[in-house]
Order: structure tokens, then sequence, then C-alpha cells
């Protein structure tokens, strides 16, 4: 009777460890730049590791699911692909700079790179760490010269040295009197062996009229008086025009522009004997203020 009762409750134990659900463990991640790949999270079963492109994976690349739900290793970590020093010398006319803190350089990480003068750096000016370990191309310093900087028309170099010029090294322009300077000042030498844009000198404008009240630098002064010698380039003068039907005056700008000057075509020069017996145009009431 005792065997038979023993025999039953072996049975039922077994019934009942048949019917209890598989243990489970808890999902181990997130794995940070890495992924997780699995089927299933239940007892004996296994999970893998990967990390992305430029990371290293330190730790169990996998593991198991035990019968008391814990894994059978911890979570692995992945870290960054380290890059060595760029094979730049001590001594080299060319040198780099980390644009982020601290003595190593780490995956996406950048260098700056620049050469001593007069060397002018050829390439890209930054390298990046690579998901290999690399360093992307690195740039190379060569020694560049310009030529003789060209003269400008009507206009000087200040004191144009008589040997060649390096990279980096300026000359500046001057223009002579009554012209004005349009553009950079400096011209530089460029790595290309030229240089950069050059100014030129803009004539002045003679004023083809001779005699008219106009207005100059906001100021009414009369050409025959004031303006003789004529403006500089891009300088403006108003002309006073007359409204006809109203009686009263406006103005129109022109602006001289390298020597050239065109005055308004409504502005009407008036004679040496009108100009004292009809009222300048200039003293008639502004347009704006008439009824």
């Amino acid at each position: 009777m005792f065997a038979a009762l023993f025999i039953l409750g072996i049975l039922s134990l077994a019934h009942t460890a048949l019917t209890l659900p598989a243990r489970t463990c808890p999902y181990p991640g997130p794995l940070k730049n890495g992924n997780i790949h699995f089927t299933d999270l239940s007892y004996q079963n296994f999970v893998d590791y990967s990390c992305d492109s430029g990371y290293i994976l330190q730790g169990q690349k996998n593991s198991q699911c035990l019968a008391d739900g814990q894994w059978s290793a911890k979570l692995p970590e992945c870290h960054p692909v380290i890059c060595p020093p760029p094979p730049v010398s001590e001594f080299s006319v060319l040198s780099f700079q980390r644009l982020k803190p601290g003595n190593i350089s780490a995956f996406q990480d950048e260098i700056k790179f620049e050469c001593l003068l007069p060397y002018a750096l050829l390439g890209n000016e930054t390298a990046v760490c690579q998901a290999d370990g690399n360093w992307s191309a690195l740039p190379e310093c060569r020694a560049v010269e310009c030529p003789r900087p060209e003269d400008i028309e009507n206009g000087y170099i200040n004191l144009l040295l008589r040997r060649p010029y390096h990279y980096r090294e300026t000359v500046t322009y001057g223009c002579n009197p009554t012209y004005v300077l349009d553009g950079p000042v400096e011209s530089r030498c460029e790595k290309t062996g030229q240089w950069s844009t050059k100014p030129t000198c803009k004539a002045p404008c003679t004023i083809p009229v001779k005699r008219a009240t106009v207005l100059y630098n906001n100021q009414k002064v009369k050409v025959q008086d004031h303006l003789t010698s004529g403006i500089q380039h891009a300088e403006i003068i108003e002309f006073f025009c007359k409204n006809k039907e109203q009686g009263c005056s406006f103005t129109s700008p022109a602006q001289c522009v390298d020597g050239n000057f065109t005055v308004p075509a409504c502005f009407k020069e008036r004679g040496m004997i009108a100009t004292f017996f009809k009222t300048d145009i200039a003293d008639l009431p502004p347009c704006e203020n008439v009824n």
C-alpha cells in the first residue's frame, strides 16, 4: 500500500513539473552602440551580442538563460575603436591638434592639421578616426612661391620687395590721386602659387553741367563754385528737377561710376540770363509739401 502511494506521488510531481511554464530571463539590454540577437528569452536559450561599426565588444559574446532566471554572463560593453597618433614627426612641418580634450583619439574623433609657414597645406584640413582604427587621408605640406605681383592701372603697390613671395605673404595697393580703390586693399599669395584678387582704381567724373544747384553730401552747393574738379567714383549728386504742373521741385540722383556720369533726363540747365530773372529750381517748394 505504501509503495503504491509513493509511486502515485512521484507521478503527480512529474505531471506538475510538466504543466509548469518554462522559466524566462529578463531582457538583458539595452546594449549601447551595439545589438542583442535572440529568438527566445526562456530557460536554456542563448542571446548573442554584437557592436556597431567602429566599436569593439568587451565581455562575453553570448549568454544563456539559467534555471534561476538569471543570465550566465553579464551584459558586455561596446567600446569605441582607438586610432594611434597620426604619423607626424615631432620636427615635421606638419602638425596636428585634437578637437576634443584627452590624450587618445577614438572612433569618429577629428584632428586638425596645419603647416609651418611658408609651407601650404594641401588636402583635407581635418582627418577622422575611422572604424578600422586608421585615420582618413592625411594632408601634406608644400613650399609655395608666388611670382612678382602685378601692378594695377592708375595705382601702385606699397613697399614692393625684390624677392620671391611665399605662401600667405601679402602686398597692399593704393591709387593715384583722385582715383578710388575698389576691392580688397591687400592681395595674398595663395597655396595655388597665385595671388588673390587684386583691387582696381576707379576714375573720377567731371560734371557735364556749367551751372546748377545740386545736393552733394546732403548740402546745397553750386556746381560752378564747388564741383569744378568733379566727384570721385561712387559719389552721388542729386539734381533738382521741376514739376511744371504743380510748380514744385524734386530731386533725381546721379552716380559717378568709374569716370562715367549721366545727368538725369528731368534736369534742364538754364542759361546765364535765366539764372538772373527766374527762380532757381532748387528754391521751389518740394513737391511732397505741395497740396
